[in-house]
């Protein structure tokens, strides 16, 4: 007794469906891919610039602090001739990092919204690369099925991916907030 299986599919045509989704899936998931690692580079560079003006802001924060305390050691402690110079400077520096101390902190908060920002579209094409990724699966036991159905079913899964790649292209305001918790 021998049994021959056939290779060949019944319905040629559910293939082509399956062949042309998988490849306009994947030609669109690495467009999103390539998208996507640049705005991870930016959201590096951001992260970098707030870490380095936080660390600024702190080393204004304790020079002005240092000023001020030498400030008042001259006071108490120095001859009343001898100390109008030094203090005079010391003014001068402390005024400087009054000045400079609210704009660093303003310049890093800036840094930090922009990584937020940027961090937005990161989900959007994560939610991409994951609802592609279940389509082109889905697509492929649909074909081992010969199952339109879930041909149908894949076709949901790339039409969320696409939406969600589309966003983090066109910066679009969708966030899928719930998956990214679940997910996160």
């Amino acid at each position: 007794m021998e049994l021959e299986v056939s290779a060949e599919s019944k319905d040629k045509s559910l293939n082509r469906r399956i062949a042309i989704t998988v490849v306009v899936l994947s030609v669109f998931v690495g467009l999103c891919h390539i998208k996507d690692e640049n705005t991870v580079q930016a959201m590096e560079r951001s992260e970098a610039h707030a870490i380095d003006t936080w660390n600024e802001y702190q080393a204004n924060k304790t020079k002005q602090h240092l000023a001020e305390n030498a400030r008042v050691q001259l006071q108490v402690l120095g001859a009343p001739d001898k100390v109008a110079g030094p203090i005079a400077k010391l003014d001068a520096d402390i005024a400087k990092y009054q000045v400079q101390t609210p704009a660093l902190a303003d310049k890093a908060r800036a840094d930090e919204a922009e990584y937020d920002r940027l961090r937005f579209h990161h989900d959007q094409f994560n939610a991409a690369d994951a609802g592609i990724a279940t389509a082109i699966s889905l697509a492929a036991v649909a074909a081992l099925m010969e199952t339109v159905a879930l041909l149908w079913v894949a076709w949901g899964f790339g039409a969320f991916g696409i939406f969600m790649g589309l966003n983090g292209f066109l910066g679009g305001s969708f966030h899928p907030g719930l998956l990214s918790t679940l997910l996160g």
